[in-house]
């Protein structure tokens, strides 16, 4: 029989998963030449708008709705309950997930994006650097809901509490989400005008989330949950893969000008980015060790810390700033980071497995 430590190892992504990082690359560089080779055409798309001024881009707004809505469908609300019976672990996540990563990630905004590489060194200019902190605001400010079921599967991780966490996390971004981005968006000196961050919030998690929970339950009524699950689901796939590649395509045409001129602005965003990651991903762990909780839960505790609904985060500083803006290129380095750095992430956890059971008496 094999150890749970051969097995975790032998677990895989698949082949869209496993790479990723080179199709998010392949969609920069498409992006790129698009922007670049076809300027008039790029700036129409971008201009596509839902009615005047709303930063709403009519062709980026579906694409992320075909995204959305199929990661909806997966979350299981009848699930809360049983993550009740792991509480300790579950106030952890909690904990990290609103209030250590966005204080975090805007501390770690202002100190290298507004500091350090602005005031001190003079690689970006004042106003471009609140942009940039505001997007990564805003990409911290939504915890991870599809990638982290892979991330906890290639862990072995406890499903049921991994899907009842994303249900929870999904109830409380509904009505945390916006004020935390104001807030700390404020204390940047970035003005949000309320109005346009609630219908963001209406529109890309209000709407999807029901949408995904009204059809989830009449489709299991109606056909089973063996039918949607091995059925209906799988035919999302593609849907979702192809509304990522072409959003980030887009992404990248629109922001082209911006990119080559500042294309050291991708590098220091990432920065910040892969602190914030590793920095929180380690504290939720240590802290999970330190009140003896299941190995289990504590690696999806660890990873849904960690990691970021980059596509709500994407959406939003577009509807917020526009497609060619600062704050929606440092949402886009999250995608390009992300991806490898969770994947070091598994491996730790998967790695210090044994170290972490020694110490743990009973569950608690």
């Amino acid at each position: 029989m094999k150890s749970d430590n051969t097995a975790a190892k032998e677990k895989q992504l698949d082949f869209f998963e496993r790479y990723l990082t080179v199709w998010v690359f392949a969609c920069m560089a498409l992006g790129l030449a698009l922007g670049r080779l076809f300027p008039d055409m790029t700036r129409r798309i971008g201009a596509w708008e839902f009615g005047s001024d709303s930063h709403v881009n009519i062709p980026i707004a579906i694409l992320i709705w075909l995204m959305i809505y199929p990661m909806m469908l997966k979350i299981d609300f009848g699930g809360i309950q049983g993550v009740f019976a792991k509480p300790g672990g579950l106030f952890i996540t909690l904990f990290v997930n609103w209030i250590v990563k966005p204080l975090s990630m805007a501390s770690l905004g202002w100190l290298f994006i507004t500091t350090l590489f602005g005031k001190t060194l003079g690689w970006i200019d004042a106003e471009s650097a609140q942009n940039y902190v505001v997007g990564l605001i805003i990409l911290a400010a939504a915890p991870c809901t599809a990638m982290v079921f892979v991330w906890s599967y290639l862990t072995d991780g406890d499903g049921p509490y991994t899907l009842a966490q994303v249900a929870i996390n999904d109830l409380i971004m509904i009505f945390a989400f916006a004020p935390i981005v104001m807030l700390l968006a404020g204390v940047t000196g970035v003005h949000i005008p309320s109005g346009v961050l609630l219908t963001s919030v209406f529109a890309f998690i209000v709407i999807p989330l029901t949408a995904g929970w009204v059809s989830r339950v009449a489709l299991i009524r109606g056909f089973g949950s063996a039918w949607f699950e091995k059925q209906f689901l799988p035919r999302f796939r593609p849907v979702t893969i192809l509304a990522l590649l072409a959003t980030l395509t887009l992404i990248f045409a629109f922001q082209a000008e911006n990119i080559i001129q500042n294309w050291t602005a991708v590098l220091l965003l990432a920065v910040p980015i892969l602190i914030q990651v590793y920095f929180n991903s380690g504290l939720t762990y240590a802290l999970m060790k330190r009140f003896q909780i299941r190995h289990d839960v504590a690696t999806p505790g660890a990873l849904i810390g960690a990691s970021n609904f980059f596509e709500l985060a994407v959406a939003v500083a577009i509807t917020l700033f526009g497609p060619a803006s600062p704050a929606a290129l440092a949402t886009v380095v999250g995608v390009l980071v992300e991806v490898p750095v969770m994947l070091s992430v598994c491996r730790a956890c998967v790695r210090s497995r044994e170290w972490y059971q020694k110490t743990l008496s009973k569950n608690p």
